[in-house]
């Protein structure tokens, strides 16, 4: 009798968990702002600001301060509205997953109506206010960013192909594109090469994550490469990106557009990622993933800090 009471106690809490998300916050249970903060994905977003702005920083000519400041909530408005709209597409196998399972839609504090009215209200907000407060060229690659994250990585690409994280990278490439676009209003040689780092950095940085979080990716059936493919396969395409991002981040030196701090500095950080993702390929340190994932997060925030600092300096020698 208790064992039947407590059986059916569970799939109704069970359903009642899936309801909560679907439609109705758990009662009790009233979100706060942080759980809409955590829907931004504030960790990504902190990153996609920073690039943004050190693209904003380095495009010729001027902006207002006030101007500039707006353009960069707007970026990162932008990618927050796209990182909501991933957790509300996701919500079911973020409920699968250790690391997500807390989220706050499948956790029930927030419902998924909520949360996608939330997503499509910044969106829609950041893609005007920047092409208001600056241009429309900076505007449409706002809105084509939030698309790309939303409809051709989360929707399209995510559950489909193991090539998820090797295409989807372009959605969190756009941020320095905005941020020069808004100063200048075009897209010449720099930026795109600040896409394409982004674009190549993109894949060893995930696929050394899945590396130690791969148990969560084969419970929520999301086809990540050392699922499909094996870790020694995803170990290998580590490595060979690598090679790619480093001569892709040290491009800018010889082609003039950069100075020598940059070229030297790049070419020193690429060095020990290269070093990093060796250690990766060989396979004999199991925490070398946990180690390269963690540097890669370093290696793009003094990339571009460099990238700054030698367009200030090349200007007062």
């Amino acid at each position: 009798m208790n064992k039947s009471v407590t059986s059916t106690t569970m799939t109704a809490s069970a359903h009642g968990a899936e309801a909560d998300w679907l439609g109705f916050a758990q009662s009790g249970q009233l979100a706060t702002w942080r759980d809409y903060f955590e829907l931004l994905k504030p960790r990504v977003v902190s990153l996609v600001v920073f690039t943004g702005i050190c693209g904003l920083m380095i495009a010729p000519g001027s902006i207002n301060p006030i101007l500039a400041a707006i353009a960069i909530l707007c970026i990162a408005v932008g990618a927050g509205a796209a990182g909501a709209f991933n957790m509300w597409y996701e919500a079911d196998t973020d409920a699968l997953m250790r690391r997500t399972a807390n989220r706050p839609i499948p956790a029930g504090r927030i419902a998924k109506p909520e949360a996608l009215a939330f997503a499509v209200t910044l969106a829609g907000a950041s893609v005007v206010l920047m092409g208001l407060a600056t241009n429309w060229v900076a505007a449409g690659l706002l809105l084509a960013s939030i698309l790309y994250y939303t409809h051709i990585y989360t929707v399209w690409l995510k559950r489909r192909t193991p090539q998820n994280i090797v295409i989807g990278g372009g959605a969190g490439a756009f941020p320095p594109v905005i941020g020069w676009a808004a100063v200048t209003g075009d897209v010449t040689l720099l930026p795109a090469l600040l896409f394409a780092i982004i674009f190549l950095w993109t894949p060893p940085h995930f696929w050394a994550l899945s590396l130690f979080v791969k148990g969560d990716y084969e419970r929520a059936g999301i086809p990540m490469l050392p699922v499909v493919a094996g870790e020694r396969a995803t170990r290998l395409q580590i490595w060979l990106y690598t090679w790619a991002l480093v001569a892709a981040a040290i491009a800018p030196w010889p082609l003039g557009l950069t100075g020598a701090t940059y070229g030297l500095v790049s070419t020193a950080l690429g060095v020990l990622f290269l070093v990093g993702a060796f250690r990766v390929w060989r396979g004999e340190d199991m925490k070398a993933p946990k180690h390269l994932f963690a540097y890669s997060v370093l290696y793009l925030f003094v990339l571009f800090g460099t990238l700054v600092a030698d367009h200030y300096l090349g200007r007062s020698l």
